[in-house]
């Protein structure tokens, strides 16, 4: 007994830090942590903690280091941030956003590339995510249920999760993170049993995103989850969208799941161009004054966080102060508007195209790689549900950055999305050998488990085993 646990121990004790980061962003948070201050939250301290053990790890383990194309994806957004940084406003401003960046887009994503070693180890992440997305809506769900959540239309209905009514896109992230990992794990896991609660899971998340009443996440959640399943053949996809069909008129037809709101919601997407409300003007015009002071400085942009000091002067009067925000613990105020609420414009106004380039310029590599092993992966039908997960969330954070920026709480696992992506798209070793796993070695022979091992012992001992078959 004490020898399995050993060895289980070892098997999932690396990516066991990734798993608590997860966990920590479960945790209720009090008011002044989820505001826009910038405050540190619990998720903060401990991804510092994770990125200090993948460094410490990767040195006593003298793992190989990343390959080329993950140093320019990883290194070029340390450069572009570090010269905006010397245009902010004040040293503070400077730290924070140069902290900021690297955690999301540099660190956490290295620290995932380092700690997930195979395709279990990506598995156990994924369902960490739907655990995660389980537990925060079904807080969501008794929120709209009590009329305990953020508020919305003059009610207190608006499910939030744990991130409270000033970060009310965080649950409605987390969720749809959820419902693609479950979906990619639905359509091609390693196992019957896990296929089928991989689809439950997909199915119970539906509800707390649609109370979330965030259009953004319905879009994104939406293109993503047709194009995973397209992915898997037409047929198949003919019958799982009657299938999804059939469930949405039973939940909304049958149980009435805030049928008039949810109607109205999403009603009004087809009406951001001919009548939008005052949030989607807001959003306009802060795009609009992004693109301006992009134009004022082309290279460089006007320096971290200093959005806020040059909106004014570059946005029109339909421009409100600030959007309401009471519910779920909040009293009433009005929360200013900080960011132009696009990512790849936020880069652009204060990074210039220096920035935007290094930055998006590496996701879009990301994407590129992990759709060309995904093709691989097909083919040879090893670690497709990886495949599908990985390349779903990337393109889900991708799309979601078009209508939203990094900043809140659940801004610490955007990072780690970011190197679950990066992982798939440029891991080194026996993974870059399509992913040769202890699953593989038992097929091809017995082999005693005390010989998997990492590093170049196993992966020699994996190509070995490639050999002979």
């Amino acid at each position: 007994m004490l020898r399995a646990a050993r060895r289980a121990v070892r098997r999932t004790g690396p990516v066991v830090p990734l798993l608590v980061l997860v966990g920590a962003l479960g945790l209720p948070l009090g008011a002044g942590a989820t505001g826009t201050g910038g405050g540190a939250t619990p998720a903060d301290a401990v991804s510092g903690l994770v990125v200090c053990f993948a460094a410490v790890r990767a040195v006593r383990t003298r793992q190989r280091p990343l390959g080329r194309t993950a140093f320019a994806v990883l290194g070029l957004p340390v450069v572009a941030v570090a010269v905006a940084a010397l245009g902010a406003a004040t040293p503070s401003d400077a730290v924070q956003g140069l902290v900021r960046y690297l955690q999301v887009v540099v660190l956490l994503p290295g620290a995932v590339l380092l700690l997930v070693r195979d395709r279990a180890d990506f598995r156990r992440m994924g369902w960490g995510l739907v655990g995660l997305a389980l537990w925060q809506g079904a807080i969501g769900v008794y929120q709209y249920a009590t009329g305990t959540g953020a508020s919305y239309a003059g009610e207190d209905i608006r499910a939030v999760g744990t991130f409270g009514a000033t970060d009310v896109m965080g649950m409605a992230t987390v969720v749809s993170y959820g419902i693609v990992c479950a979906l990619a794990l639905a359509l091609a896991g390693p196992t019957r049993r896990a296929r089928l609660t991989a689809g439950c899971c997909a199915l119970a998340l539906t509800v707390p995103l649609a109370l979330s009443f965030s259009r953004g996440a319905w879009i994104a959640t939406a293109l993503i989850c047709v194009v995973l399943i397209a992915s898997t053949g037409l047929r198949r996809a003919a019958r799982l969208f009657l299938v999804g069909s059939a469930a949405a008129v039973v939940l909304v037809g049958g149980f009435g799941v805030g049928t008039t709101m949810l109607q109205e919601r999403l009603s009004s997407i087809t009406r951001v161009t001919a009548a939008p409300d005052q949030s989607v003007t807001d959003r306009y015009t802060m795009w609009a004054a992004a693109v301006d002071m992009w134009k004022e400085h082309p290279a460089t942009g006007v320096g971290l966080k200093n959005f806020p000091a040059y909106r004014d002067s570059h946005s029109s009067i339909a421009l409100s102060a600030g959007s309401d925000v009471a519910g779920a613990g909040t009293s009433y105020r009005r929360q200013p508007l900080l960011s132009p609420h696009n990512m790849y414009l936020l880069v652009l106004s204060e990074q210039g195209l220096v920035g935007l380039c290094a930055i998006a310029g590496g996701w879009l590599a990301l994407l590129v790689c992990g759709l060309r092993r995904l093709v691989t992966a097909r083919r040879t039908a090893r670690g497709p549900d990886c495949a599908l997960l990985a390349c779903g969330l990337l393109t889900w954070q991708l799309t979601d950055f078009v209508y939203g920026d990094i900043g809140g709480p659940s801004t610490v696992l955007t990072g780690v999305v970011l190197g679950l992506g990066a992982w798939w798209a440029l891991a080194q070793g026996a993974v870059a050998r399509e992913d040769v796993t202890r699953e593989d070695l038992v097929r091809v022979g017995p082999v005693r488990e005390g010989l998997v091992r990492e590093g170049p012992a196993r992966e020699g001992l994996a190509l070995g085993a490639e050999a002979r078959r």
